[in-house]
């Protein structure tokens, strides 16, 4: 049998309107696969330690897998790449919806861009032809705006993935947004701020054509049986009538819902900013990424409301908790409108949130004042919240500075505002506590693009979830940091394997599916016979190779830490037992499990035995 052909990759170089095809080596993709795992090979190869990210030097890399735009659930999805202008670290951010599946159906796996066009372009990808068109006369619309008119002169079926103005203003964490209105976003670590930088506004792809299948009868009966599995699971029926924000009070109960900047444990408002109350007020629809069964996207709907009208993408889990409990925020059509003007002006909700978290706690402390800000930030001020997304997307004003995100500006603020800049590496926290489930804090200490819980995804396996193939049979104690260092280590590895596929975590992860029944679809897929095993080696390599990268800008043990305040403080109104992370213990246990160096360098036996090259 012949192996399925993928594989194919377009280089553009935006300033000389140069358009190139080619195939990636076969050897690159039966070590790295693809989405992340590809993204990541390429930017290792060609973008050197010293590249300063906002350089026509640095490239912005696009790439999607095998399984996209097949019958395999929940696939259609892409990885961005680009060093980050935030952290100046590798970052790599993923990305539902259906711009993933459109670029295979156009016959690419990856989209390479190169240096910087002279003046706001978009690339229109429709099947083999790719043109280089002018972007300047939607160069200062929002996502949505950008995504409608461009849709209209190219083609209604196409899908867009683009900036809005926060990306072309250099705001440090720009997104990229991709399936207009139900804003689909590639968020952390400033991508869009890349893509800006590029004066590129969009990418619009447009594809006719079925990617090619080894064996489809083979491929058949595992997607039966994986959709059997997603379909019959409690929590994909809970995701789909609730969204992400469906686990808000679970959260809060458990002490895992970040609180007024990380300073409180529990808060009786949690109930109010919930996925059930959302789906009881404003919810109007679902929405379903491309493949997907599930539906856990939210179409929310607010006329007359106090902050404006809201029709389009609802807030998930991570931007409900930034926007809202983070910042004490308990009024849900506020925190609508703020997501909302988010994706439109295409900024991450988790650092947007972190930043206003911190400039309450500022202004709180009396290190900033209404002078400073043009207007006074106290706690739970939705107003505030509005204003400075506006400001800072802007980079107006008091704006300009957040813009920047929270590590510069606690810098710049000085005093003990550093001791409340909660963020690793430069990347602020997602919404979840590592006092609360311990695995978060070595996912967090030792995440390649800084702080992140889905690069190992490890909490839930010390909630309820179980992988027998990887020896968990039963969820583990999240209060000890017993076995966390290797938990997080083999997380990360099978993380990086579902992100290179690529496959959506939740359908896999929280849904039970069996590991091997995704190793049958590669196979199916590719003709190639790997095994488990063989595919978590590619993710050990490819997660190896990004902190390889991170190595050559200077990462080692000494940024491999979480805040202080996490570390050393157990919340305000804490009333449970102490559960501080023993960060100590499981780093140890962590490298010893990857095969580091007690410096976090990782040993040449290491590198030799997952055949990584071109050494740092």
């Amino acid at each position: 049998m012949l192996p399925a052909v993928y594989g194919d990759i377009l280089r553009v170089d935006l300033k000389e309107k140069s358009i190139k095809t080619g195939k990636v080596p076969a050897e690159v993709l039966r070590n790295y696969i693809g989405g992340r795992g590809l993204c990541t090979k390429i930017l290792y190869d060609e973008v050197s330690p010293d590249t300063d990210p906002l350089s026509p030097r640095n490239l912005l890399i696009f790439a999607t897998g095998p399984f996209a735009g097949t019958s395999v659930p929940c696939s259609s999805r892409f990885a961005v790449a680009a060093k980050s202008p935030l952290t100046e670290l590798w970052a790599c951010a993923d990305c539902g919806g259906t711009w993933g599946q459109e670029l295979r159906f156009a016959g690419y796996d990856a989209v390479v861009f190169s240096e910087k066009a002279i003046k706001p372009v978009y690339v229109y990808i429709d099947d083999k032809n790719v043109e280089i068109r002018s972007a300047e006369h939607v160069w200062g619309q929002d996502t949505y705006k950008t995504s409608e008119i461009l849709q209209r002169e190219t083609d209604k079926k196409a899908v867009v993935a683009c900036i809005g103005q926060a990306g072309e203003n250099l705001v440090k964490f720009a997104s990229i947004v991709s399936d207009g209105l139900h804003a689909r976003v590639a968020g952390r670590a400033g991508l869009g701020t890349v893509m800006g930088s590029k004066n590129l506004k969009a990418i619009v792809v447009k594809g006719t054509r079925k990617p090619s299948v080894a064996d489809e009868r083979r491929l058949e009966i595992s997607v039966k049986e994986i959709l059997q599995k997603i379909m019959n699971s409690p929590v994909s029926t809970r995701l789909r009538n609730y969204g992400t924000s469906g686990v808000v009070e679970t959260a809060e109960t458990l002490g895992d819902l970040p609180i007024m900047n990380w300073r409180l444990r529990h808060w009786e408002k949690a109930e109010k900013i919930s996925g059930e109350i959302m789906a009881n007020t404003i919810l109007v629809g679902r929405y379903y990424c491309g493949k997907c069964v599930i539906g856990c996207g939210r179409v929310v709907k607010v006329s007359n409301g106090k902050y404006g009208n809201v029709y389009g993408a609802g807030p998930e889990y991570e931007t409900v908790a930034a926007l809202g409990s983070l910042c004490l925020v308990d009024d849900l059509e506020a925190i609508a409108k703020a997501n909302e003007m988010c994706n439109r002006y295409g900024v991450d909700t988790i650092t947007m949130g972190s930043l206003v978290a911190f400039t309450m706690e500022c202004f709180e402390k009396k290190l900033i004042s209404a002078k400073d800000v043009g207007f006074t930030v106290e706690w739970g001020d939705a107003r505030a919240l509005i204003e400075l997304i506006n400001l800072t997307s802007e980079r107006k004003g008091f704006g300009a500075f957040l813009a920047e995100g929270v590590s510069r500006v606690a810098q710049i603020v000085g005093h003990a505002a550093e001791e409340f800049a909660i963020h690793v590496k430069g990347l602020e926290l997602p919404m979840h506590d590592p006092r609360c489930y311990s695995s978060l804090a070595i996912g967090y200490a030792t995440a390649n693009r800084g702080a992140c819980h889905l690069e190992a995804f490890s909490h839930d396996v010390e909630r309820f979830v179980t992988i027998p193939e990887l020896g968990y049979e039963k969820p583990l104690d999240p209060s000890t940091p017993e076995s966390k260092g290797e938990l997080v280590a083999k997380m990360q590895n099978l993380m990086y394997v579902l992100d290179s596929l690529p496959i959506c975590k939740f359908a896999c992860i929280l849904d039970g599916v069996p590991l091997m029944k995704l190793v049958d679809c590669f196979n199916a897929i590719t003709g190639w016979e790997l095994t488990l095993q063989d595919l978590l080696t590619i993710g050990e390599r490819i997660f190896n190779l990004a902190r390889l990268f991170n190595v050559r800008c200077g990462i080692s043990r000494k940024d491999d830490t979480i805040p202080c305040r996490i570390l050393t403080n157990p919340g305000e109104n804490q009333d449970r037992a102490v559960n501080l992370p023993y960060l100590g213990k499981m780093l140890h246990d962590y490298y010893k499990a990857r095969g580091w160096s007690e410096d976090g360098i990782p040993t040449l036996g290491t590198l030799e035995r997952l055949s990584i090259q071109n050494l740092p």
